[in-house]
């Protein structure tokens, strides 16, 4: 049995953080944990001021232009959800992938039902990528917006945005980029990919707390609001303000993730995401091959990948996902995601529905060792069968 934890679950939220990114988090809120943007008094326009310069280094790192199109919100899914329901108006038609989130599904099913949108979604192939001719294919007349993860949360695949988002582009399209999986795994360009907006998450690859994320919005497109309240600007209205970031911000912003957030980017400028990603992504090579070796372990998605996230999903034969997961939980205190990971259409695509799979996400403190315990660990599951 492991002497502590193995986690392997990253892909929901990465753990544990970096050491330094808790306690500098935690020592610039005890110093600055106030309202910012909401006091004239010096604490508070300081604290502004690193809302401020958050906006900016994820701007940066996003490739955008305007730090003050760098918007905050809860997560990616609450971010997913500003932008659709802002842009999308009844009758328009929006183009997706069957390899969307729960965060992109749903949205746009209950638009189709209360708004009257319509929508599509391309199919991605064996090699767990969406064509983008099959994009370009599915573009209507009143096509107003195109939806794409980047990475997939199921198979770890980075889908080729730069050949969609340009091809969309050349058509007027703008694209919305759900980043959950890739932001801080891979270098992400807004403006050389032409990409529209990106809908990121701070909990996952940023090294972030939960409860942060943001939406980053390109100079031309335009998101409507659809949540009112108090922005610290312009109280004199009586209707929410029209400029960005406040636009789309209503109420006290979470000042404890934004720090969590800024030092987060902070460790990932010093570490590489580069050669974390490299790091990540050998393990995950050692994981795939040896899992691929046992006998009744049938594993999903490409055996080879040179761009994509560290992680992939499995199935024992003859046991149910849930309860490989409460095996190694219990007897090997190995913590796995398991189940169909928000993501029905691709387990029903991989003909894994509705059981779902096992789901093994790699983050920059699991070690060969680990890796190691792992692979004994399933394959004395499947010698139970």
């Amino acid at each position: 049995m492991a002497e502590r934890l193995i986690y392997l679950d990253n892909a929901a939220t990465s753990f544990p953080k970096p050491p330094e990114v808790l306690s500098r988090m935690v020592e610039m809120y005890r110093q600055l944990g106030v309202s910012p943007g909401r006091g004239g008094y010096d604490l508070g326009m300081e604290a502004d001021e690193v809302v401020a310069e958050t906006r900016r280094k994820l701007a940066r790192f996003f490739g955008a232009t305007d730090p003050d199109r760098v918007v905050f919100a809860a997560n990616a899914t609450d971010a997913l959800n500003l932008a659709i329901q802002g842009i999308v108006a009844p009758g328009d038609h929006v183009v997706a992938t069957r390899l969307e989130h729960n965060a992109v599904l749903r949205p746009l099913h209950h638009l189709k039902e209360r708004r009257g949108i319509q929508f599509d979604l391309v199919p991605f192939g064996g090699d767990g990528l969406v064509d983008p001719d099959d994009v370009v294919k599915a573009i209507r007349s009143n096509t107003r917006l195109a939806v794409i993860s980047h990475a997939s949360n199921v198979l770890g695949t980075l889908q080729p945005i730069p050949e969609i988002a340009q091809r969309c582009a050349d058509r007027g399209i703008p694209v919305l980029l759900d980043v959950a999986q890739s932001a801080g795994q891979v270098a992400i360009d807004m403006v050389r990919w032409k990409v529209s907006a990106v809908a990121f998450t701070g909990h996952k690859g940023l090294m972030g707390p939960s409860g942060i994320g943001g939406l980053v919005v390109s100079p031309d497109l335009t998101v409507n609001i659809t949540r009112f309240g108090g922005t610290g600007v312009e109280s004199e209205r009586l209707f929410h303000t029209e400029t960005y970031p406040h636009r789309l911000e209503a109420g006290t912003l979470n000042l404890l993730g934004i720090l969590g957030l800024s030092v987060g980017l902070d460790y990932l400028g010093q570490e590489g995401v580069e050669r974390l990603h490299a790091q990540e992504m050998a393990l995950l090579a050692r994981l795939h091959q040896g899992l691929a070796e046992l006998p009744g372990v049938a594993v999903y998605g490409p055996a080879l990948r040179n761009h994509g996230v560290p992680l992939l999903a499995c199935n024992v034969r003859g046991f149910h996902p849930s309860d490989v997961g409460a095996i190694l939980d219990g007897d090997y205190q190995i913590a796995v995601r398991t189940g169909l990971h928000c993501a029905p259409l691709v387990h029903a695509d991989l003909g894994t529905a509705p059981e779902g799979a096992v789901r093994f996400s790699l983050g920059c403190f699991n070690t060969d060792e680990e890796i190691a315990q792992v692979l004994k660990a399933v394959a004395d599951i499947s010698a139970r069968r």
